[in-house]
């Protein structure tokens, strides 16, 4: 039996192929080709070979991080996109029993600084939407905070997906993968006076009748929303304050279309009045 193939040139289509299957998007594909090959094309200085071998550990996954981080200045969000990368590409070389292990695993992530993403309370979310006179614009917004939905997926809502009796939307997520999202009965009632009687096709519309790019959306915050408040910001209001009314962090990983709770956890933050409250019913020197 003729040895196994264990190059680069060899898993890196496989594992394309691999993702495609699993229905990932075309977008995230060709990101993981691109630092896939960014790691193929170190290795080959490394072994001194065009066509390297799959197989390194950890200690060349660190020095390779090193070096695109110097070379790229890349952020600490997005090294540790590389090697989310770079652990699935390997995880899949495990399981297909050419190598034996995942050297990505015993690789230090970088720390991400200042986590703590800036959101808007309930109440500046309902002052911000009283400000904006367009009714669309407005209602575009308002939708992304009654369901917490990103913007690429604001932009694929059909209007036969919306159920006015259920109160909910199907959507479609990343990798395609659909779920449901519930929505409230203020927002459905805007939503059916803005559709005027339409019953499919795209709820926020473009020219021609196509979906609204996200390029627009982006365009329809910046002319709104106070400086650094994004549509991801609005997303997170969402999560934060479903969270902090709810204390259900699975239904609001469920919700967000999260794929791991610790996705989740970023969004999270406790209330600084119910910190205050803890602290002086629990901490012995507040009580004395």
């Amino acid at each position: 039996m003729a040895p196994r193939q264990r190059t680069f040139s060899v898993w890196i289509p496989r594992y394309m192929n691999h993702l495609t299957m699993r229905n990932y998007s075309v977008k995230t594909i060709d990101t993981y080709r691109r630092v896939l090959h960014d790691f193929s094309s170190y290795s080959a200085g490394v072994q001194a070979s065009d066509d390297p071998d799959v197989e390194t550990d950890g200690y060349e996954v660190t020095n390779f991080m090193a070096q695109a981080s110097v070379e790229r200045s890349l952020s600490a969000t997005t090294m540790n996109r590389y090697l989310s990368t770079l652990s699935s590409f390997y995880k899949f070389l495990v399981g297909q029993q050419v190598v034996d292990t995942n050297p990505v695993l015993g690789v230090d992530r970088p720390k991400i600084k200042d986590r703590e993403l800036l959101y808007l309370k309930h109440a500046d979310v309902i002052t911000l939407l009283e400000k904006i006179g367009d009714s669309r614009d407005r209602l575009l917004i308002r939708t992304i905070y009654a369901t917490g939905v990103r913007v690429s997926e604001l932009c694929g809502i059909m209007i036969e997906h919306i159920d006015f009796d259920e109160e909910t939307i199907r959507i479609r997520g990343k990798g395609g993968k659909i779920r449901t999202v519930f929505i409230d009965p203020d927002t459905l009632t805007a939503i059916r006076g803005f559709t005027g009687g339409r019953k499919d096709g795209p709820l926020f519309q473009g020219r021609s009748g196509a979906p609204l790019s996200s390029r627009s959306v982006q365009h329809i915050f910046q002319k709104y929303a106070p400086a650094g408040i994004t549509p991801h910001k609005i997303r997170h209001s969402y999560a934060s304050e479903l969270y902090r009314r709810s204390r259900n962090l699975r239904v609001v990983q469920e919700n967000l279309g999260h794929s791991s709770i610790q996705t989740t956890e970023v969004y999270l933050h406790t209330d600084l009045e119910e910190r205050r409250k803890v602290y002086q019913e629990h901490f012995p020197l507040s009580n004395e």
